[in-house]
């Protein structure tokens, strides 16, 4: 599929319609990608972010992008890890649909997912680029609408394993 691609690189610098924020339920910024999306976008984003209520894990907000280089940045909040127990798959699944469903219904064409819960939330690297490669497999199958999906990585370690998933 050549609609998705893997890369290692900063996500902040990307030349995207939309990049994807791996957000904490306040939205209002935090650490690793939640923090340098934040940090890159200016002051402006934590302003429209506090409008928004939070978001519940699994699901997606969007804003704009202020001074990122992508429009918009579609923020979602993955499920923090706990042995599988709590639904972590089902809730990390829900982040990459409903990511993608506000891309279609925002006429986004491009998009760049960073690996989401597998920070700070430690869900395990393998196991989580495996749901995100299926589920945005099978939604760009559906939704001809996305030309591009772009998994960044920050490590090596991401960067092979999603390297090896979609070859």
């Amino acid at each position: 599929m050549n609609k998705i691609e893997i890369i290692q690189d900063d996500i902040t610098k990307l030349q995207v319609d939309a990049m994807v924020n791996a957000a904490n339920t306040s939205l209002l910024g935090g650490g690793g990608v939640d923090g340098a999306i934040h940090r890159a976008a200016g002051p402006e984003l934590v302003m429209e972010c506090r409008m928004l209520n939070g978001c519940k894990t699994g699901q997606a907000k969007i804003t704009k992008g202020y001074k990122l280089p992508a429009k918009f940045v579609i923020h979602t909040v993955g499920p923090v890890w706990n042995g599988g127990k709590n639904k972590e798959d089902e809730l990390l699944a829900g982040c990459y649909i409903n990511s993608l469903r506000l891309a279609r219904e925002h006429h986004i064409k491009s998009i760049a997912f960073p690996c989401i819960s597998t920070g700070i939330y430690r869900f395990p690297l393998e196991r989580a680029a495996v749901i995100a490669v299926k589920e945005v497999r099978e939604f760009i199958k559906e939704n001809q609408e996305i030309e591009k999906v772009i998994f960044v990585t920050f490590g090596e370690d991401n960067y092979n394993i999603y390297r090896k998933l979609l070859e």
